[in-house]
C-alpha cells in the first residue's frame, strides 16, 4: 500500500508543478496551457485517490484540509477549464483567469505544506 500512496503523491506532486511551472513559464504573455489544463485533472484525481488511501490508513484524517485543498483544486479546475476554451476558440485569455489558474495552484500548495497537524 505504501508504493501506490507514494504513486499517487508523485502524481499529484508533478500536477502541482504542471499548473505552477505553466504559469510561471508565461507569467508575461498569460495564457492557460495544456499541461495546467491536464495538471489540474491529475491533482484533483490524485487528491481524491490519497484522500481515500488516507481513510483507510489508521491514523486521523484532517478532513478540514482535505476540503480546503479540494476546494482550491476545483477553482484551479474551473480556472484551467476556462482558460483552455478561451485558448481553444482562439480568443485572447485575460490576465486574471490565467494568474487565477496559476495563483489558485501555488495556493494549493502552500496549504498542503504549511497547514501542519502537530497534536
Amino acid at each position: 500500500m505504501e508504493v501506490v500512496t507514494a504513486l499517487f503523491v508523485a502524481i499529484h506532486i508533478i500536477s502541482a508543478a504542471a499548473i505552477v511551472g505553466g504559469w510561471l513559464a508565461h507569467f508575461k504573455n498569460p495564457t492557460v496551457t495544456k499541461s495546467q489544463w491536464w495538471g489540474s485533472w491529475g491533482m484533483i484525481v490524485s487528491g481524491l485517490l490519497l484522500a481515500g488511501l488516507a481513510e483507510m490508513g489508521d491514523g486521523p484524517v484532517n478532513h478540514a484540509k482535505i476540503g480546503v485543498k479540494l476546494v482550491v483544486g476545483l477553482g484551479v479546475f474551473i480556472t484551467a477549464l476556462l482558460g483552455r476554451r478561451k485558448e481553444n476558440k482562439g480568443e485572447p485569455v485575460s490576465t486574471g483567469l490565467a494568474h487565477a489558474t496559476g495563483g489558485l495552484g501555488l495556493i494549493n500548495i502552500l496549504i498542503a505544506v504549511l497547514w501542519q497537524d502537530f497534536s
